[in-house]
């Protein structure tokens, strides 16, 4: 493998669709710890994430970007081997690995997985076969999953009708569903994030960079433990896999 292999896991949001909600239904998010940094089986999601990422030997180093002001990396990260953290984090997913890619100062050829810290239960298994076969292809990738339920598109809304519609179903054939980690080139992560320059709004993952690039990346068969933490009743399910 030309370079070297470094792991970034973007952990600057607060996760408001995973908080719990008051009775007016409301988000707690002010009295909120963010939600990679809540307890799964006594300790921090984030912290398992990156656990996760070590354990593959041929990750030279795990840099997780956090928000300017964070109060809870320090702690939660302590002690881990290969481990840094980076106050780095911005306003939106693209821009925090963004600003990771910059501040890590990669080599072009280095490569770099990508990992969402709502992702704790990624099985040894499925990294490892991630990082060979992008190795083995010389091509970036990432880890996904075929779609196996019905898909339906939402109707427009009618604001005289309380009740969500079906507007149409879609066919699932040859749709996947995301997952991290993504495996890419450093530089040409980089390169991609930079030159979407004001739309990196809509870039949602790293993949979705690159494809707007021209970029065809692989898929790898994901796992279904690798799902991510996203509502609230989402942590009690990660438990009983951890």
């Amino acid at each position: 493998m030309p370079g070297k292999l470094i792991a970034i896991v973007p952990a600057a949001g607060i996760g408001a669709r995973a908080l719990a909600s008051g009775p007016d239904g409301t988000a707690l998010a002010a009295r909120a710890v963010p939600k990679q940094y809540r307890l799964l089986k006594g300790e921090p999601m984030l912290r398992r994430a990156v656990q996760a990422l070590l354990a593959d030997a041929r990750i030279v180093q795990v840099r997780v970007a956090v928000a300017s002001g964070d109060r809870w990396a320090a702690q939660a990260l302590s002690g881990l081997p290969r481990t840094v953290w980076r106050a780095c984090g911005g306003t939106t997913r693209a821009d925090t690995v963004m600003a990771a890619l910059r501040d890590a100062a990669l080599d072009p050829d280095d490569w770099v997985l990508v990992h969402d810290a709502a992702r704790p239960g990624l099985p040894a298994s499925a990294l490892s076969r991630l990082i060979d076969h992008c190795i083995a292809q010389g091509r970036g990738g990432l880890l996904a999953q075929p779609v196996a339920d019905t898909v339906k598109r939402q109707a427009p809304t009618d604001t005289g009708n309380a009740s969500v519609m079906v507007g149409q179903s879609i066919s699932r054939d040859g749709l996947w569903l995301a997952q991290t980690p993504q495996m890419f080139p450093a530089g040409r992560l980089l390169q991609a994030l930079e030159s979407a320059g004001a739309g990196r709004a809509d870039i949602t993952d790293e993949a979705s960079a690159l494809e707007r690039a021209g970029y065809m990346p692989c898929l790898v068969p994901g796992s279904v433990r690798n799902f991510k933490v996203t509502w609230p009743e989402d942590f009690d399910l990660m438990e009983k896999w951890l």
